[in-house]
């Protein structure tokens, strides 16, 4: 089967976040607990899939986000030209995961069926599902469908050997987790299915959720899909910059390898 390789590439990151916001409930622990941004390489020999595409410093600003590097500049220290890229799977429509659209202009995009009708159905129009969504982005993505350029998958689909989509409930209506076959084993970017490490282990849920039962079922199905529970990579944890290598010192602090 084939394998791949899985880069991390850290683009913003919420330093001040309180630590009450990663949990429904409470938390132990009165203080700020981080969370950091990220769009996904995955590359298989010359063919690279784009994984998210992140937001703009303009949108991330206007949510107090700190913007560190456009994902577009950091592709090409990578030797990545995101103009070459032809397929971009977004696995869910929120604000921080399908920004940057302009960068990737000759790309179709992959999405679930459920997510781009979550994302412009009866449900936004309540302030709170909504919050999360940028109206422009879900436009956007609109007019890519009527100009042939997006690609639907409705439920669990292989997008090539050795990579495929999973829907996993919780999130949002249509969020969709990779597994991904490395020299490591089955690998999966769980994305916003789990915030945190501690989402996970804990069964902790996220706060921002369409189905709580979802999302703990979720956490568990994530861990089905990969060979070890270390192969399941959170999609917000700034211990993935840690727990992971760099691929060159140039690249330090920006991106990170994962399998």
């Amino acid at each position: 089967m084939d394998t791949y390789e899985v880069y991390a590439l850290k683009y913003a990151d919420h330093p001040n976040r309180p630590a009450a916001n990663n949990f429904i409930g409470h938390d132990e622990h009165d203080g700020t607990m981080p969370i950091d941004y990220f769009i996904w390489l995955i590359k298989q020999g010359s063919k690279h899939w784009i994984v998210d595409t992140g937001f703009s410093r303009q949108a991330g600003e206007s949510r107090g986000r700190r913007f560190l590097a456009c994902p577009g500049d950091t592709l090409q220290a990578m030797g990545v030209d995101p103009a070459s890229i032809t397929d971009v799977i977004i696995t869910h429509m929120h604000y921080d995961h399908c920004g940057n659209h302009h960068l990737f202009g000759g790309a179709r995009f992959h999405l679930q069926d459920r997510e781009i009708a979550y994302a412009t159905g009866r449900c936004m129009c309540f302030k709170p599902m909504r919050e999360a969504y940028d109206e422009e982005d879900v436009v956007a993505m609109v007019r890519r469908v009527h100009r042939g350029k997006a690609v639907f998958h409705d439920g669990d689909e292989e997008i090539a050997p050795g990579l495929s989509v999973h829907r996993i409930g919780g999130h949002t209506m249509g969020l969709q987790s990779l597994r991904i076959h490395t020299r490591k084993g089955w690998l999966v970017l769980a994305s916003d299915a789990a915030h945190l490490y501690a989402n996970m282990e804990q069964s902790r849920p996220f706060p921002i959720v369409y189905n709580v039962a979802d999302m703990l079922e979720g956490h568990q199905r994530l861990y089905r899909l990969a060979s070890s529970p270390d192969l399941v990579i959170p999609g917000h944890d700034p211990l993935v910059m840690q727990r992971y290598p760099s691929p060159s010192a140039e690249l330090e602090g920006r991106v990170v390898r994962l399998d």
